[in-house]
This record gives structure tokens, sequence and C-alpha cells, in this order.
């Protein structure tokens, strides 16, 4: 249990004593003491008895405690879940720092998973079997292997014929038959085939990018859409604390910029008390935004003493102001106690304490949360009026808003009642307290990779859990969205006693926001303050765009109301705000299933689900449950997308290029075989290991040694081996393999020297002129087709760049022209060749004109099929013929239709109707119902 998986751990069973036992022996239901000074955990347990300050980093990549509490009798009557009870949950592999409780009384915990079926149990199984995903480009390759051994059915069939005919041993023509399959099915094809992925996955590891599933490399090649978490990944992990704005009277004050100025009073309680900050070693641990609310205020933070009368009992935490004479009323100091926390949960979107104050008869609740969860616990009477309008203010200028909230108890309660209360039963009726503003800053890396992500046509999209109206600013101040495009809000509402569910559609800013925007844009600096580079340019070629925007509440209603309409809002949607894990990973798959390669990246343990499901997933964070994500980045900024994505197309193109290569291969050696098969001929042992060790094994390991392209282009890579080029492509090239090899074979034959050799029942006529001519005209078509083949821009860099590759294509082109043209005796005999050496220079000659024939005639063919812009019109008419990709067909419906229909209401009917019942004023962008 503690650390290591031979230690022991004491554990209660059927109500007996504890006792010590090996911690691989626990099983669900085992009653487990936690050790006071902590442990590693072993086994997923829920918290019963005490409290426990635990590092979770290894799930979430947050290096920030977090404080488990013990499941209250209240949550006891709901079905447990460790997924709805996190935070009485403590999961394996994670690290318990201190536990806290009466006395010498034991923290204890009742075990619920064990091995694989424990949080990193799942996460070593996402590893060991990731989620398949169909690549277009691995079918094809099975489907063209699956042709190819018909070809080679074909091929054996011709071999016995010709063979019988000649009277050859019935063993011979076994063995001559099984040549053929190894011939035209080269076994190293799938090893060809990853040689480009294995050297960009080593060129991602020297870029800090890490990759535990290659295959997912040529995915990067093929991304059009790509989601992006907002927080720590667009932005930087800090906030900057920009002020409070209280509220008194039921109205907003003055907003006060110097937080220690902030007279005595419950928005002071409040920002100094509510947080899960603790010291450990003497170190201020917690929430990285609770660690700014509460440094701000230049307060103290203790641990509990050994005095704990003046507060009735043991306290978790006691916080007070630093400067301590500015706080004495009638020799009493100002101090807080919390009494009890509820820790913060996503789902809820809050957070509460509950709290005395040195003196005081009471105990008091305050909360801290989203505005409106907050605002919705409060009591109408004291949320000011213009708070939906403030609150759009600062969240449309990028601003990170909080709301504070709080609520007297009443004197009976004491301090064991508090710890058993259900926190639903105080978070309620709440006082509004006012708005704690924060500003957070764009990382100087997101803006330049937007728009290189958008010049190349790659859709990107924001998917965070914070603010919608703050989500559009920054979507907005990093280009995702460019200066005059119009964002519209999705509001969907579910069912209630008055209406059935229904979508309003309204725009996120008014007229003046969209100028002010603008003009800030226009100058270049964003409300922050931020250079933003770029925003001046448009980056549409179609002008202003339409944005939808919508909140994670909107978009369950949608799934569940409106399923007609998800694939709409998936297609235009822009914004994903206040999304659950859940939902983001959701998500994914709707933008999935419409046929996009989707790529994600995000860096907190609420994104490892999304990151999962996505074609490419890249975690910047180094948690260990992130590394179930494909990739990994140490570079903790978006660069590494653009890094993968140009990696992914340079090893996609490179995998075409040695598919291509492996089947023009086993083509000419297959022309070959057949020619000499036919007069029963055969090339030598050394021949065949000359041309499949020497000349294929090296073009195929050093083909894909060529670099990305330093940019990203808007042509995407092919995904398919059937496309109408490629399949084109490889025709072309086999009919002119059999085109020269036997035009060098009747030139052969049109030598006055020239005598047919006998038919030979061993079929081991090796060393005749026609498998000497056809070796080496053949050997020079290997190295012509390994140079076709090798692509450069726009994907990867040119050819002269791949020094390995360029250095072995002209040492191999220079060993077979010295083959052809100064043979050597010895060499002659070593590969079992006619002695060439006695023939007129003029024979060799016209056979290497053959040779270089074929090499540029085969470039201008590839060049003219796959390159040139001649037969593109007719590539363009057989792809419209085919289905299209579906979201694709969604653009076009849109295109075609009015839509958004913005200022109606859509109800949920058959016919999906759209019933304008809100009238939009143009001038003023208001809804009036």
């Amino acid at each position: 249990m503690v650390g290591s998986l031979e230690s022991n751990i004491s554990v209660c069973r059927g109500g007996q004593e504890f006792e010590e036992i090996p911690n691989q022996d626990l099983v669900p239901g085992d009653v487990i003491a936690i050790p006071p000074h902590g442990c590693v955990m072993m086994c997923d347990a829920v918290l019963v008895a005490g409290t426990c300050i635990v590092n979770e980093s290894m799930l979430t990549g947050e290096s920030v405690p977090v404080t488990k509490t013990p499941l209250s009798h209240q949550e006891d009557e709901e079905l447990y879940s460790p997924d709805n009870h996190k935070r009485h949950t403590l999961f394996a592999g994670t690290h318990v720092v201190q536990t806290r409780y009466y006395g010498q009384a034991k923290v204890l915990a009742v075990v619920v998973r064990t091995g694989f079926n424990t949080a990193k149990g799942e996460l070593v199984r996402a590893i060991l079997y990731p989620k398949p995903l169909g690549f277009k480009f691995y079918q094809d390759a099975m489907r063209f292997i699956l042709f190819l051994a018909v070809v080679a059915s074909l091929g054996m069939i011709y071999s016995v014929i010709i063979e019988t005919r000649m009277g050859a041993y019935p063993e011979k023509i076994v063995l001559r038959v099984l040549d053929i399959i190894t011939i035209v099915v080269p076994p190293a094809l799938p090893a060809a085939m990853t040689v480009g992925t294995v050297y960009a996955q080593s060129r991602l590891k020297k870029a800090g990018i890490f990759c535990i599933s290659p295959p997912r490399i040529n995915f990067c090649g093929r991304i059009n859409t790509f989601c992006f978490d907002k927080t720590g990944t667009l932005t930087e992990d800090g906030l900057d604390m920009w002020g409070v704005v209280p509220v008194q009277n039921q109205c907003f004050q003055e907003p006060v910029r110097k937080l220690p100025e902030l007279p005595r009073g419950q928005i002071l309680v409040s920002m100094a008390t509510c947080h899960s900050l603790t010291l450990i070693d003497g170190e201020l641990m917690g929430d990285p935004l609770d660690l700014i609310m509460f440094n701000s205020l230049n307060w103290t933070l203790e641990e509990p003493g050994q005095d704990t009368t003046k507060y009735d009992t043991l306290m978790p935490t006691i916080v007070k102001p630093s400067d301590k004479d500015s706080f004495m009323s009638d020799e009493v100091p100002f101090e807080v106690g919390i009494v009890r926390q509820f820790t913060f949960s996503s789902s809820m979107q809050r957070m509460s304490v509950i709290t005395r104050t040195l003196g005081h008869n009471h105990m008091e609740i305050y909360a801290k949360g989203a505005p409106e969860k907050i605002a919705s616990l409060c009591n109408p009477d004291t949320v000011p009026e213009n708070f939906q309008a403030l609150l759009h203010s600062y969240t449309v200028q990028g601003l990170r808003v909080i709301a504070l909230a709080y609520r007297p108890l009443e004197a009976k309660v004491n301090w064991h009642q508090v710890q058993r209360i259900s926190r639903d039963k105080v978070e309620c009726d709440l006082t509004f307290l006012g708005l704690l503003v924060m500003q957070n800053q764009l990382k100087p890396e997101t803006t330049p990779v937007i728009r290189t992500l958008l010049e190349a046509k790659i859709r990107t999209v924001m998917v965070t859990g914070d603010m919608i109206q703050t989500a559009v600013s920054v979507a907005r101040n990093c280009g995702m969205i460019q200066p005059r495009d119009k964002v519209v809000i999705v509001n969907a509402h579910p069912p209630d006693k008055q209406q059935t569910a229904r979508i309003e559609w309204e725009y996120a800013e008014l007229p003046t926001d969209v100028d002010i925007i603008s003009e800030q844009e226009t100058d270049g600096e964003s409300d922050t303050g931020q250079d933003s580079g770029y925003r001046t340019v448009n980056i549409s070629d179609e002008g202003p765009r339409h944005h939808l925007a919508i909140t994670g509440r909107s978009f369950a209603v949608v799934t569940s109301h409106f399923p007609e309409m998800l694939e709409k809002i998936c297609t235009k949607g822009t914004v994903f705000a206040r999304m659950s894990p859940e939902q983001k990973c959701q998500l994914i798959q709707n933008l999935q299933n419409l046929d996009n390669i989707v790529g994600m990246c995000g860096d907190g343990a609420n994104d490892c689900e999304a990151l999962k499901a996505a074609h490419a997933g890249i975690s910047l964070s180094e948690a260990e449950a992130s590394v179930a994500a494909p990739f990994t980045s140490r570079i903790s900024n978006i660069e590494c997308v653009v890094t993968a994505m140009r990696e992914g197309r340079a090893a996609l193109v490179t995998s075409f290029g040695c598919f291509k290569y492996m089947a023009l291969y086993s083509f000419i050696q297959f022309v070959s075989i057949l020619i000499l098969y036919t007069f029963g001929a055969n090339l030598s042992d050394f021949e065949f290991l000359y041309i499949d060790l020497v000349i294929t094994t090296t073009v195929a390991v050093l083909m894909g040694y060529t670099g990305p392209y330093h940019k990203l282009v808007r042509k995407k890579p092919p995904g398919s081996l059937v496309k109408v080029s490629n399949l084109l492509s490889i025709i072309v090239q086999v009919l002119l393999v059999g085109v020269m090899q036997i035009s060098a074979y009747l030139y052969l034959r049109s030598q006055s020297w020239y005598e047919e050799p006998p038919p030979s029942k061993d079929l081991e006529n090796v060393k005749s002129w026609e498998s000497t001519v056809i070796f080496l005209v053949s050997s020079y078509m290997y190295i012509s087709v390994a140079f076709c083949f090798s692509k450069g821009p726009p994907f990867r860099k040119p050819i002269y760049t791949n020094y390995p590759f360029l250095i072995s294509m002209i040492l191999l082109f220079g060993f077979s022209t010295f083959l052809l043209l100064l043979p050597l005796p010895e060499i002659e005999h070593f590969l079992e060749m006619k002695e060439l050496h006695e023939k007129s220079i003029t024979f060799r000659l016209y056979l290497f004109g053959f040779a270089i024939g074929f090499a540029i005639i085969s470039c201008f063919l590839e060049y003219m099929i796959v390159d040139s812009s001649m037969l593109k019109p007719c590539y363009t008419a057989i792809k419209n013929r085919r289905p299209q990709n579906r979201y694709k067909v969604v653009e076009k419906e849109i295109k075609n239709t009015d839509w958004p229909p913005v200022g109606q209401v859509t109800f949920p009917t058959t016919n999906a109707v759209l019933v304008s019942d809100i009238h939009v004023d143009m001038n003023s962008q208001s809804a009036i119902h």
C-alpha cells in the first residue's frame, strides 16, 4: 500500500481487529486504515472517516493537492460512483500527503476497486489496448494486398502451364510457383509502410512530443478540425488579480483594485476562507486561483495547533490578517476558523465553506463559483438588477469572473451538526456579496499558431469549462473568430411546466461590442493589452462568417430534444463553453461522425477522455493519466500542434510513396520473372539478393528519412490508396515497366550473336543472356521509381535534403552502371552473369539508353498524372460522383438556407419547424418577445 507492491496495509474484515496483510491481497469491501504520514494508494477506496490531503498529479496533471472528505450520511443514500463522488475517493496511484482526524483515531476508507479495475488500471488498459480508429489508408492497403494475391495467383497459373510444357520436374515447379507469391506480395511491405512513421516519431521525440500510438501520426496528416481547451492551453495557467466589485443595497459599487484596502466584512472573509488551501511542509499549497485570491489579501493561514478551546473543538484551518493591530476589537483578535469544507465540483460549479469567526455565537457559510450558479442560489432580492449586464461587460473582455455569496447560520447549529449536514441544505437562500474579477492572458504562441491553422484551412474549435462570454472573447483575441465575424449564441432550454424544449438564437455581442472589439483588434492589441500580431488580416475567403457558441447545458438539451440540429451546430460551432469532460468527449465523437479527422489539445484531467477519443489527442500535461493520450508534449503551448501536423503529413506522404514503391518493386520483379520463366531462365540467388537486399531495402529504409516541409499548406495529402491519381500512376508505371523490359529482351534477340538457350527440366538456367539483360535493366528501374516516388514539397522537404537517401541513390546508380558498362569478370562470375565484357560497348550503351529512357519517361508520367493540373478536371468529375463527407453535405445545406435563424425560437416538432416569436431590432440587436 505504501509505495511498493510488496508492502502491507492495515485492514479490517468482518468487524474483526485490524491486521496487516499484503496490499495485493486487498479485495473490494475491505476497510483499510490510511497511514497518518501518507502513502501511495494501490487501490481505489472511498473515504468514510477522517480527511486526506492528496496529490493527484498522476491523474490530473495538477500539482495542487486536493482535500478528500468522508462520504456523508446523506450521500450514503445515493448509489456510489467513483465519477460522481471523486471528492470522497482515493484513487490508485495518487499520493496521500497528510491525514487528519480526532486525536489518535484512524482515517478509514473502504476498498471499491483493485487491479485493472482501478483508475490507474484503466489508464494502463487504455495504453495497452487503444481505441481502434479505422483509417482508409490502412483499409485500402489490405485491399491492395488482396489484389496482389490475385495477381500472384494468375502468375502461378501461368508459371505452372509454361513449366509443365517444358517438362520440368514437379518439385521444381512447386518451388518456382511459391517464389511468385513472395515476389508479388513482398513480406517487407508492412515494414516499409511504417518507416516514415518511425522517423516521424523519432523527430517528434527530439521536439519534445512523445507518441504511444505511432499509427496516429498518419492521422495528424489528415486533420481538418482541431479542438482546443482554453485555460492552460490557449491562455496562461496563472491568473492575475484584477479586482473586486462589491454589492451594497442590491447595487454594484465601484471596483476595488487594491484588495488589502477592503473593509472588514463578509466579502473580505469570503475571500479569506472560501478556498481549499493547506500548509504542506510550511508551504501554502492549493488551487492557483485560490492562491492568487488569498495572497492578494495579505492574510496568513495556520494549521490547527494544540490549543483548540477557543473554537470548541478541533479546527482544520485558521485564517487571520497579517497585521493584527488593524483588526483588534475589544482585545479579541480577528480570526476565522474553517469548520467544514464542501469541495469544488465541476458539475456543481461551486465550492463553499462553513466558518466561525472568533467571538461570534454563530457560524456562516461562504460560497464562490460560477456567477450564474451562485446567483441562482441567492435570494433574488440581494442580486443587483444589472447583474447580467455587468457580468457580460466583463466577460466580453475576456476577464475571469467569480461570484461570492454568504449566509449566517442559526446559533443553535453546533459543530457536530455541521459535520453531518448536506451542502444542499446550507447552499441556499444566500446573500449575494459581489464579483471577484481576474484576467487570464493569452500565451504568446497561441495567436500565431491559430493563424497558421486557419491559413491552412483547418477549422479551429474551443472546448472549455469557462463562461461562454469569456470563451468568445478569447476566441476573438486569438483569431479563431475574425474581427468582423458574428457570433450567435445557442440558448437551449429543457421542457418545463409552461413550455416544451426550445432553442433561442441570439447574437453574442451588441453592435457596439463588435465595433469596439474590431477597433481594438485593428490597433493590434486585445483588451488585456496583449499584442495580437495579425488580427487585422481576414483569413476567411468568404468574408464575414457566423460562428455558433453554445454551453454544455444547451448542448445536452440539443442532444436530447433536437438531435436533427446537432450536426449543424457541430459543423458551425466554434465555441463550446461550460462543457463537462463527458460532453467534450461527446463533441469529439459527433465531429468524427460527420467524417471529420479531429485533433484535440488540452492540459488537464478533464480533457483525458476527449484526448483519447480524438484521432490525434495532444496532452500538454506530464501527468500519468495524460499519457493515455496518443501524444504528450513537453512544450507547454500549442506550437506542438503544428509540429505534429507537419510530421503527420510528411509521414503520410512517405507511407504512400513507400507503398507505391513496394508495389512497383513487386511488379518489376514479377514482370522480370514471367519473361524469364517463359524461356526456362531465372535470376541467380545473388542477383535476387542484390535487388532485394541492397537496392530495395536501402531505398525502403532511407526514403522516409526526408523531413517535413517547414509550413502547413491548404492542400492536404491523400488519405486513400484507391484515389484515381494513385491507381492511374501505378497502372501506367507497370505498363511502362512491361514495355521497357520486353523491348530490352527483343533488342537482345536482335543481336547476331544471340542464341536461344535450350530448355532445362531443373529450371536452373540462371547464367543466360536473358537473365543478365533483364537483371541489369530492371536494377535501374528500382532506382528510378524510388526517385520518382520520393515527393518533396509541399509536404516534405526537397529530396536533396535527405543526404543518406541521395548518396545511396547515387551509389546504387553508379554500381549498376559499373556492372553494365565496365563489368569485371570476377563480379560477373560472382553474380552468375554472362560475359558482358566480351560484347561490344554499343550493345551495353543501348541497354543504358533503355534505363535512362525509362527513368525520364517514368518521372514525366508521374508528374503528369499526380502533380500536373492537366488531368485535374477529370479527377474532380470522378470525385464529385462519389459520396461526399457528411460535414460537406451539412455545410451545403447551411449555405443554401438562411441558417442560423437569429431572432427565432426553435421548437421540437417532427419537421423541426422554426417558430418566429421573437422580433429582432437590427439597430440594437436586442430580442423582444
